[in-house]
């Protein structure tokens, strides 16, 4: 495994040294491409990838490090991202006014099932009234007794009850009725059900196409973007954020418009029982807005706070996961666990200062609707007392009060939700209006016929504005001819073969493919006919046949896949295992050493047969036996190609037909390796620093 502290940031600027990217974005292309080249939309035909981590463009991490995205210490724009939020349902508005007659439907039998309960109350009510007055006599008679008798106050509250005198109970009638307010409550409930599926559907597609948006925009965001973000960072905006909203949208969306229905229909059928009692139940209404608002104001930025300080812990997991072997050699797992630790607390503080101000929203609601239901109850005992309602009614309206506040207290309680949801929302919005690469041409062009010549004509580059890396650098490579290009670190190498590839563009100057500039071909033309083995491996979950397979455009047979791992020299070892080319492994191919990923990659390449090819480094994890061998099969892979070869090694060096010599992005020397040699200049240097050694060996 390459981890930053073998391989730091190179080439004078973020990029590094090898022109592969990290991310999510990273899709791959025809043979596994999981860098910026499938960032980039484009499949280039890359063996290896995943060599350039953000962790290794940035150098190694330590405490401290990856505070935070890019965009991450904005203000959250509550108001704008919650309304930009809501106008993704747009597509859904079939869907919406399906959910708001449902629970028109749903919410109307639920109001009207307490009124019509109510009747069963009086009925039963005026049964027992009806029992204990005189038989013979008419109701206004056993009023005018009652008042005769000086119990005025007893016929005042009688008057509303519709009773006969003689007659008890009408078991039929309550019965019909009770009938009635179980068949309205299982309406409710059937249309609650088939709204809640709908509204499910209506979010859930929402949220699918968030995500097709995001690994869209995924695609098109150049590799400068990656540079500059941590990946645990963006997977956490990719995965728990989208996953944040979908709760919060499918906990909220249908709540909240049956709490606004419910509102509505209770306050209808509340003035109609009685506008005085309605009245005071609305004094409850402003109390609780303000309190919803003044905490809510106060909740909001430790929601983001919250999200934030979740991404900044998922990118120093994801990198401490994937450098643990480096984190152990270096006797680094306290900086680690420190780090770790500071970033837990910092979740766990604006996680909990989130959750407890938010939730004091609920507690305070609840007070708000005791003291409303309190005094709906002593003024409705009074109007029955008087006569102006009768107990079904104010039974009625008690309920209607407990349904008015409740809605009330959930659609305040929920705020919690909401306001988090908004807030994962900002950080998937940043994401979605990240600047992308430039466009791709109107009418594209592509060269008659892929041979493989390569021109740079004075070409510039830089990473920083400020910080020239390139200048004025022109070369020439005719088809079929391998070029080594070698010098120090920050050189400028593999900077050359990101301009190549388009992972980067050109500053001034133009590059061209067999006379096409490749400014006018779409990236993914570009990219089809070139094929990358990079330094660091790439292998997926799967078995080692289908990771040799990634390389071919539509899969490719098992004869193909045996015959491109004979050229690379993997059939060898892939025999001795106990399922050979079914033998699974893991995404860090684990039960194969680093020798043997890199063969496997190689293979990978060999299936992919693109027109040019580019090494960089392709050989530096083999012994000097397999690298022999290896070089042999890269003879016949670069047979009639275009060969751009990144190298140390002087095996790869001095089977190339040119050499470049690089130098603070600039190109001082070029030639065979002999004529250099004689020369005596800065590749002479290199050589005696660093290949003499490796002669005696290859010797």
């Amino acid at each position: 495994m390459t981890t930053p502290m073998n391989k730091g940031p190179q080439d004078g600027g973020p990029g590094g040294e090898v022109p592969g990217g990290t991310g999510p974005a990273a899709s791959g292309g025809a043979n596994g491409a999981t860098g910026s080249g499938a960032a980039d939309g484009a499949a280039p035909k890359i063996a290896v990838s995943d060599s350039q981590t953000a962790a290794a463009r940035r150098g190694p991490a330590g405490p401290g490090r990856f505070m935070g995205g890019q965009g991450a210490e904005k203000s959250m724009d509550f108001k704008g991202s919650g309304k930009r939020l809501l106008n993704l349902l747009r597509p859904e508005r079939a869907a919406i006014v399906g959910v708001l007659g449902l629970g028109v439907l749903s919410i109307g039998c639920a109001v009207v099932g307490p009124k019509v309960l109510g009747n069963a109350t009086d009925l039963i009510f005026a049964g027992v009234v009806g029992r204990q007055a005189p038989a013979g006599e008419t109701k206004a008679q056993v009023l005018d007794g009652l008042r005769a008798n000086g119990q005025g106050g007893v016929a005042d509250m009688l008057n509303s009850v519709d009773f006969t005198p003689g007659q008890g109970m009408d078991f039929g009638a309550i019965g019909t009725v009770l009938l009635w307010v179980l068949a309205i409550y299982v309406a409710s409930a059937v249309f609650g059900i088939v709204q809640g599926r709908i509204a499910a559907n209506a979010i859930q597609r929402t949220v699918f196409r968030m995500r097709e948006s995001v690994d869209a925009k995924l695609s098109r965001l150049p590799l400068s973007y990656f540079d500059k973000q941590p990946r645990g960072e963006v997977l956490s905006r990719v995965t728990n954020d989208i996953d944040n909203i979908a709760q919060s949208m499918q906990q909220t969306t249908g709540q909240v418009v049956n709490s606004t229905l419910t509102v509505v229909g209770v306050l209808a059928m509340m003035f109609w029982i009685s506008p005085l009692l309605a009245l005071i139940a609305l004094i409850s209404v402003p109390a609780s807005i303000v309190v919803a608002t003044k905490v809510g104001k106060r909740a909001q930025p430790q929601f983001v706070s919250q999200w934030k300080t979740t991404g900044q812990l998922n990118g120093h997991i994801e990198e401490m996961y994937t450098g643990h072997a480096l984190v152990k050699v270096f006797g680094r797992q306290k900086e680690s666990a420190e780090t770790f630790r500071e970033h837990n607390e910092a979740l766990y503080a604006s996680s909990f200062r989130a959750q407890f101000i938010s939730g004091i929203i609920q507690p305070a609601m609840m007070l708000i609707g005791n003291l409303n239901y309190v005094l709906v109850a002593v003024v409705g005992g009074l109007r029955v007392a008087s006569g102006a309602l009768s107990i079904g009614d104010v039974q009625a309206f008690i309920q209607y009060s407990r349904q008015f506040s409740q809605p009330l207290t959930q659609v305040a309680s929920m705020a919690n939700l909401v306001q988090s949801g908004v807030a994962s929302a900002e950080r998937v919005f940043e994401l979605l209006d990240a600047p992308e690469q430039s466009a791709e041409p109107v009418r594209p062009e592509r060269p008659a016929e892929l041979r493989g010549r390569v021109a740079f004509e004075d070409v510039a580059f830089r990473y920083d504005p400020e910080k020239p890396l390139i200048e004025d650098l022109s070369l020439k490579v005719e088809p079929g001819h391998t070029v080594a290009i070698v010098g120090p670190t920050g050189a400028g190498k593999t900077t050359l073969v990101n301009l190549l590839m388009r992972f980067y563009e050109v500053s001034s100057g133009t590059i061209t493919l067999d006379g096409v500039d490749i400014a006018a071909m779409t990236r993914e033309e570009l990219r089809a006919g070139i094929g990358m083995v990079l330094q660091d491996t790439w292998l997926f979950g799967g078995t080692i046949a289908e990771n040799i397979a990634y390389g071919a455009d539509g899969g490719a047979t098992r004869e193909q896949i045996v015959e491109a791992a004979k050229a690379a020299h993997v059939d060898r070892f892939v025999r001795t295992l106990p399922d050979g080319y079914d033998t699974v492994i893991d995404d860090e191919g684990t039960g194969v050493s680093a020798g043997e990923k890199q063969l496997i990659t190689i293979a990978r390449a060999f299936l992919a047969e693109p027109s040019i090819l580019v090494l960089d480094e392709a050989t530096s994890s083999v012994d000097t036996r397999t690298e022999v061998l290896i070089q042999r099969a890269m003879a016949r892979l670069r047979s009639g190609r275009t060969s751009f070869v990144i190298a140390h090694r002087l095996s790869t060096i001095r089977d190339a037909d040119v050499i470049l010599v690089m130098e603070n992005g600039s190109i001082v020397e070029q030639g065979s390796h002999d004529d250099l040699i004689a020369v005596g200049g800065a590749y002479a240097r290199l050589y005696k620093a660093q290949f003499a050694e490796a002669v005696a060996e290859v010797d």
